[in-house]
């Protein structure tokens, strides 16, 4: 697209206010999402979400000024949006129907994996530094440590769904895959444009995948529930065209390993806000796991020569803008 391209080093106040956006609130979309679909088919509930957010943010640009996008933008934002929202945020989303939250929360923690494996495994790509390894194996034991203590006093183990539970693992390793396509493939400069694109294709792929698996024939509209709709509100408005546009932005400006670290952070707000919301207990195991996991989080992205360095020259964002050409775990 013909628009001015992003700012290569963009202000380390725009990407702490990115990163703190999309752990915060999606953070609090697991939440969201448990009581949308309540009363709404999920399938249905997530087409419905993206294809209005996408179309709202489509719009706004257009009426902006922003180019119309050509065949190649819409063909790389369909295979984006099928990889992101359809199988990572749909896969999700039709879990949590059978799923417990805390288990949800343990295997979309597997992200950061997922993300340091594709790209190792990609052509070209390098393997994962000695720190990514070891912030990755810390974050992930936080995890473990947080759902084990829920696992152990609120779900039967013998209960789980194991199609929900592989869901959610292949949920995870596309969701990796989309973003590090979309990072390379978007073709458009406009982060909020690719955004927008993605989240209309993959909306209008979950609504057409909501019509064989039964959902709309069995949908009954007087019994949807104001909480549900509400939460379908919140989901667009934060997010979708907050979060989401977020985290695509993000894609362009920082390591896709950093990126990643939202799923670590995501979980430790869902059960401070089920805390707050739902007055569900907060234990001394609970608070450790959340400490471990931010441990975790502070190990893959803290530059080599350490946070001083870093906010006296700059390193992070420098680093973050490199990033373009040749993007590391």
């Amino acid at each position: 697209m013909n628009a001015e391209p992003p700012n290569p080093h963009p202000p380390r106040a725009l990407v702490l206010a990115a990163f703190a956006t999309v752990y915060v609130v999606w953070g609090s979309s697991y939440l969201a999402i448990r009581v949308a679909i309540e009363t709404l088919p999920p399938l249905f509930m997530a087409g419905c979400r993206f294809v209005v957010a996408g179309a709202a943010l489509y719009t706004v640009l257009r009426l902006r000024g922003s180019p119309r996008p050509d065949r190649a933008h819409w063909r790389n934002a369909a295979v984006s949006g099928f990889l992101l929202l359809v199988g990572g945020n749909g896969l999700v989303v039709w879990a949590e129907q059978t799923v417990p939250s805390g288990l949800t929360a343990l295997l979309v923690g597997l992200v950061p994996i997922w993300f340091a494996l594709i790209d190792w495994l990609r052509p070209g790509g390098p393997p994962p530094q000695l720190r990514t390894i070891v912030g990755v194996l810390v974050g992930f034991g936080g995890m473990a440590l947080l759902v084990s203590g829920q696992r152990a006093h609120a779900h039967d183990a013998a209960a789980l769904n194991p199609g929900g539970v592989l869901a959610l693992v292949l949920a995870g390793i596309l969701w990796a895959c989309g973003s590090f396509y979309a990072k390379h493939n978007s073709k458009t400069e406009s982060p909020w444009m690719t955004a927008a694109l993605q989240m209309l294709c993959g909306g209008v792929i979950l609504l057409i995948l909501a019509l064989p698996t039964g959902e709309l024939a069995e949908l009954q509209w007087q019994r949807v529930s104001f909480q549900s709709v509400s939460a379908l509100l919140y989901l667009i408005v934060f997010g979708s065209w907050i979060g989401f546009s977020a985290y695509v932005w993000l894609l362009k400006t920082s390591k896709p390993s950093h990126v990643a670290t939202y799923a670590y952070v995501n979980p430790v707000i869902a059960l401070f806000l089920g805390n707050v919301l739902l007055n569900e207990p907060l234990t001394a195991r609970v608070l450790i796991a959340a400490a471990v996991i931010l441990a975790g989080v502070v190990i893959i992205t803290m530059p080599k020569n350490g946070l001083a360095s870093a906010l006296g020259n700059g390193n992070l964002i420098r680093r973050s803008g490199e990033t373009q050409a040749k993007p590391s775990p």
